[in-house]
């Protein structure tokens, strides 16, 4: 195994790229999200492709446009479906023995991947889309009353968490407000969900819908989504990068899974 740094056309511009090498005939492409650089949160992307690698599976990242090393202008996840067509050709001209790649994405790259209908990918790892605006710093300030109960009711299955409370050591006002707010009705539904849910649809490949539970980001998403949904899978306390060690075994078991589907 070893890591290349390939840049790669997208249109005019170059953008920066990086490849674990391996032997495998199915490769991993890891979309990015925000302006996060490819090597991902605390390093969380280059970790993640660097086991995927180990594991015999080939895996390609990259700054999209004017991200990063990357030349150009961001211009968010919407704008996103060329930089990630750009980015497969690249993958497939740099390791022409893979002949099927899974795309995988968190956050609003999840979101991107899911506005592309899939096209090119033979499946999709799907990471705490993004439903709550155009962008993350449109973020909603408090979660949706669903989430509010979840996290209560997480907090009530601790006995540190029980201990605290009956030793005063809980803002009593705070939680009154948070209570109040869980009994609120459910807003209404997520328009960007609704588009993600219809750009999804015709989609023939396999998706794997991945949320964290301790994460926001999830909460709205699962708020907003079929809960049923066979294709998800929760990571319990997880945070939206999957920091702990736990939780990176998590997402790597995941991975593989789907791409040894």
């Amino acid at each position: 195994m070893s890591r290349l740094h390939p840049t790669f056309a997208c249109g005019s511009l170059k953008l920066a790229g990086t490849l674990d090498t391996a032997p495998g005939k199915t490769g991993l492409l890891i979309v990015s999200g925000s302006n996060e650089i490819r090597s991902g949160a605390f390093a969380g992307q280059a970790r993640l492709a660097s086991a995927i690698a180990r594991a015999g599976f080939p895996v390609f990242r990259f700054d999209r446009r004017g991200v990063g090393d990357s030349e150009g202008e961001n211009r968010g996840h919407r704008s996103s479906r060329r930089d990630i067509a750009s980015a497969r050709e690249a993958f497939m001209a740099l390791a022409p023995d893979v002949d099927r790649i899974v795309a995988f994405g968190n956050c609003d790259a999840a979101s991107a991947l899911m506005l592309t209908g899939g096209e090119g990918f033979d499946g999709l790892v799907l990471s705490n889309p993004w439903t709550m605006g155009d962008t993350p710093s449109g973020e909603q300030r408090t979660p949706p009353p669903a989430a509010i109960r979840q996290r209560y009711a997480q907090k009530l299955r601790n006995p540190r968490e029980v201990a605290r409370l009956l030793t005063g050591g809980v803002d009593l006002r705070k939680l009154a407000h948070g209570l109040l707010k869980s009994a609120q009705s459910a807003p209404e539904p997520s328009s960007l969900a609704d588009e993600l849910r219809n750009a999804l649809r015709p989609y023939e490949g396999q998706v794997s819908i991945l949320l964290a539970t301790g994460d926001r980001t999830a909460q709205v998403f699962e708020a907003n989504w079929d809960a049923d949904d066979p294709r998800i899978s929760r990571c319990a306390g997880a945070g939206h990068s999957y920091v702990e060690p736990a939780h990176r075994e998590w997402l790597k078991a995941q991975v593989l899974k789907a791409l040894r589907s």
